[in-house]
């Protein structure tokens, strides 16, 4: 070894002296010891690599899934972050609800439980002679919570308090069958019309009959509605007339526009308009204070959008001007109207004949009832159009829909001979538990007779 190298080698030894010298020094440490499990190396690897002037004057090319990967990065982690390496734990995971006895914590309001829809009737009645008949409306439920149903030539009674049938009318055969009932409002007269063209008008209470009005039509008489004491009646040969009921002369005002036979009819919460359904097609809005009696009152608004016979019709309980209309085995649509102007806000293919509709009293929800191929009802949530249930049962076209006093209950009666009883818009806060003789379900079939 020569004198050059033992220089060099002494002189190396000499520059590493100092820094072997402050290793050994516990005193003089300064090294940093990450704490790992606090760190997030997938976004440390991201700022690292990542280019803070790209898109500006020299931008790094880069390939679509290097892109791709870097734009999920930045959905998972917070990129508001600035520091890479963590000198503390990573928080605790957040737990959703925290149990305190402290008045000063305000606690999170629980969410609203979703109702329970049963998907099976509560009590099934039979009803024989029912007619399997698209336009007539054979079936009402009174403010009195007395259900009507016509069977062929006679008119029942169901006291849904007690349970108890009683019959109302039979009618003869020369004048019969009955193609129409509806209560009045206070829930104790009851108007029946008639094959013939006649229209009763009974006492419930009595079992009296206190009068027939005739004249109002050339052939039966299908629908009919109530509006205070004026009595509209719709037949086959396409009129509307409003009678009032209080006078001799009972005709006062008349509707002229449908071609074919009046099958829907309904006035508004308010009495200002009045919505009527036909067999040709057409919906029609009326307004009550352009009716005339010495000549045929002009339509507010005529509706042809349907394309089919239009008899399912119910007023919005939360919406004055809000109408919604179903059609036939030719159109299964159900279409929203704004009465105000005419327009039609949305229309809704359910698949199968629409024969009624229903709205909940308490929610946002329509009721549904239909004809082949399921002879199911639904109810939609509205305005979003949403399937929330669906109930079967029925095994023919469900025909006639009746609510409760109450809002709870829906009647469904079909063309299977059969009347049944859903607890589809469930049980609003203020309503008073029924008697419990109605409130137990029937685990067999009864009949109406």
């Amino acid at each position: 070894m020569d004198a050059g190298s033992v220089v060099s080698s002494a002189t190396k030894s000499q520059s590493r002296s100092p820094l072997l010298q402050r290793k050994k020094s516990r005193e003089n440490l300064d090294r940093f010891i990450p704490n790992r499990s606090a760190m997030d190396f997938d976004y440390a690897h991201y700022m690292l690599t990542s280019d803070p002037k790209k898109g500006k004057e020299n931008p790094i090319p880069s390939s679509p899934s290097r892109e791709a990967y870097q734009k999920r990065l930045a959905e998972t982690f917070n990129m508001n972050r600035t520091r890479i390496l963590a000198f503390k734990n990573k928080p605790p995971t957040p737990i959703d609800t925290i149990v305190t006895d402290c008045p000063s914590v305000q606690q999170s309001k629980p969410a609203k439980a979703r109702r329970y829809i049963p998907q099976t009737s509560e009590r099934t009645l039979d009803a024989p002679d029912l007619q399997d008949d698209y336009y007539l409306n054979l079936l009402d439920w009174g403010s009195s919570n007395v259900l009507a149903i016509a069977l062929g030539d006679t008119v029942y009674l169901w006291d849904a308090a007690v349970g108890n049938t009683s019959e109302l009318v039979t009618v003869d055969e020369e004048i019969g069958p009955v193609t129409s009932v509806k209560w009045a409002p206070d829930g104790r007269h009851i108007a029946v019309g008639l094959n013939n063209s006649d229209v009763q008008l009974w006492d419930s209470a009595s079992n009296k009959l206190l009068r027939t009005m005739k004249g109002c039509h050339g052939s039966r008489v299908g629908s009919l509605d109530w509006n205070n004491h004026i009595l509209t009646t719709g037949g086959m040969d396409g009129r509307i007339v409003n009678n009032d009921v209080r006078i001799r002369s009972h005709i006062v005002e008349t509707y002229s526009g449908h071609h074919q036979e009046v099958c829907g009819l309904k006035w508004s919460a308010s009495g200002q308009h009045l919505a009527s359904g036909g067999n040709d097609n057409l919906l029609h809005i009326w307004d009550r204070s352009t009716a005339s009696v010495n000549s045929p009152t002009q339509w507010l608004h005529r509706l042809e959008d349907h394309t089919a016979a239009v008899k399912a019709l119910a007023w919005c309980p939360f919406q004055s001007n809000l109408l919604a209309s179903g059609g036939g085995g030719g159109d299964k649509c159900i279409k929203f109207w704004n009465t105000n102007t005419g327009a039609c806000l949305n229309s809704v293919d359910t698949g199968s004949q629409v024969c009624a509709l229903l709205w909940n009293q308490n929610e946002r929800e329509l009721l549904s009832s239909h004809g082949f191929s399921q002879n199911q009802l639904t109810l939609w949530k509205y305005p979003s159009m949403v399937k929330m249930a669906e109930l079967t049962g029925h095994t023919s076209r469900v025909l006639f829909m009746a609510q409760s006093p109450d809002g709870c209950t829906v009647a469904s009666a079909a063309g299977d001979e059969t009347l049944r009883f859903w607890n589809v818009f469930g049980s609003p806060a203020v309503a008073k538990a029924a008697p419990k003789a109605a409130s137990q379900p029937f685990a067999h079939i009864n009949r109406i007779r």
